[in-house]
């Protein structure tokens, strides 16, 4: 059955729009491809790199902010570019509000309200953490692809008291690692758009959740010589976990 003009709108409303693969990312492909203008056509909600890997980015209300390793927060001129992120177009489904967990605690309850193992979520909290603390790594060279587990030392850490804020994050299935980033991954953006940093932990006050479930992703490949030859045979899960840790397994 051909695909109508509805079916089109449909699968963008609820697709989750992958610039770059997780995996290259991961590996040591840093150098920006893709402009934030062209990026905001595909959502207005998401996170990703900053080119260079200069830092941490969120999409949220339609606009681009990045958290610089100095901590330094602002928002994203249309013309830059990212080396990998994701977004979609947020149309929250549930509402709930909760109080006084820490991350692992709010991870179990959203365990159990996200009922879909394998499904794809994009997740948006607001309120007031009474601890949260977001890290963002430094900018390397152009072309310098040493694996980001092999430059945790690296990272700064930013920790916050008593904040107001957002966190924008989805939770996504395991056969989209590689491709992308399995499990739960939120950055953090301060009420006052001046701090933010993909979150190591967090304890909040009172907060509300809003869900919004996927039903599609698309993944834009990058045309150049370093993804080309790139080697995505090697497996990077432990990378990636102790990327979104922090800190290498003990």
């Amino acid at each position: 059955m051909p695909s109508t003009q509805s079916d089109k709108a449909d699968t963008l409303r609820n697709n989750l729009y992958t610039v770059g693969v997780g995996a290259g990312l991961i590996g040591g492909l840093y150098d920006g491809n893709y402009s934030y203008r062209l990026l905001k056509q595909h959502g207005n909600f998401g996170l990703g790199a900053p080119d260079k890997l200069d830092g941490e980015l969120v999409v949220f209300q339609g606009k681009v902010y990045q958290t610089q390793y100095t901590g330094k927060t602002f928002q994203v001129d249309d013309k830059q570019l990212t080396p990998f992120a994701m977004v979609s177009f947020f149309h929250p489904e549930k509402k709930l509000t909760i109080h006084n967990v820490n991350k692992e605690s709010l991870f179990h309850l959203l365990d159990s309200v996200l009922t879909n193992v394998n499904g794809l979520y994009s997740i948006h909290i607001n309120g007031k953490f009474s601890y949260i603390k977001t890290r963002a790594f430094p900018p390397v060279k152009a072309h310098d692809h040493t694996p980001l587990a092999a430059m945790l030392h690296l990272q700064r850490f930013f920790e916050f008291n008593n904040a107001n804020g957002d966190l924008i994050g989805y939770r996504l299935p395991a056969y989209m690692d590689n491709t992308n980033i399995s499990g739960y991954h939120f950055h953090y953006l301060s009420a006052q758009k001046d701090a933010g940093g993909h979150i190591i932990d967090l304890k909040a006050d009172e907060i509300t959740i809003e869900i919004d479930q996927l039903d599609s992703y698309t993944v834009h490949v990058p045309h150049n010589a370093d993804f080309e030859q790139f080697d995505f045979k090697k497996n990077r899960a432990e990378d990636i976990k102790s990327v979104e840790r922090g800190q290498k397994e003990r």
